[in-house]
């Protein structure tokens, strides 16, 4: 009995969901294809039925993983409140992102990985830089877009660099140190 194409579609999403959070839970070379196919309850010949190759896949999780703050800015307003650039920076620097790579951020989780993949990748993920850096200039105040866009710039980098010195540290009160002091700066700066 064979695979109807709404099953072959759910299969594929589901390859691609787990893809996309062990990838960013152990990095693109913590997890291989074979690892996949069985959390997924499948068989490695099985992935070739739904990707051409490891790097389709890899860009295809990357695509799922991102796009997290347009998600929950689209979920806040449809609630009928607005995110807040306070908020983003709350829910960004949290202790369940900071424990929870695997559901987070693909830039904090995989930044250096993403610099040295292909073009296909990177070119996702300066669409991605794009996009959230939009996003942020649209939650901050002002009218010049050269400042609001620079500050912006900051946020996005400065929170990306915390979470990933906060997940490298072993030591807990340190971890929390850094993400306390950067959510202070940026929500307050001087």
């Amino acid at each position: 009995m064979g695979y109807s194409q709404a099953q072959k579609e759910k299969t594929h999403k589901r390859i691609v969901a787990i893809a996309s959070k062990r990838f960013r839970e152990k990095g693109l070379a913590g997890f291989g294809i074979a690892e996949l196919m069985k959390e997924a309850g499948l068989t490695v010949g099985g992935f070739y039925k739904h990707f051409e190759s490891r790097d389709e896949l890899v860009a295809e999780a990357f695509s799922g993983a991102f796009g997290t703050w347009q998600r929950q800015k689209e979920a806040a307003a449809s609630s009928g409140q607005p995110l807040s650039f306070e908020k983003l920076i709350d829910d960004y620097v949290s202790d369940a992102h900071r424990k929870n790579p695997g559901t987070g951020c693909a830039f904090s989780a995989l930044a250096p990985e993403i610099a040295r993949s292909d073009k296909r990748i990177r070119a996702l993920t300066s669409e991605q830089i794009q996009n959230d850096l939009e996003l942020l200039a649209g939650l901050l105040p002002g009218k010049d877009k050269r400042p609001v866009r620079s500050r912006a710039i900051l946020t996005f980098s400065a929170l990306v660099g915390a979470m990933s010195l906060a997940r490298a540290a072993s030591d807990e009160a340190l971890s929390h140190e850094i993400l306390k002091t950067v959510a202070d700066l940026l929500k307050h700066p001087a």
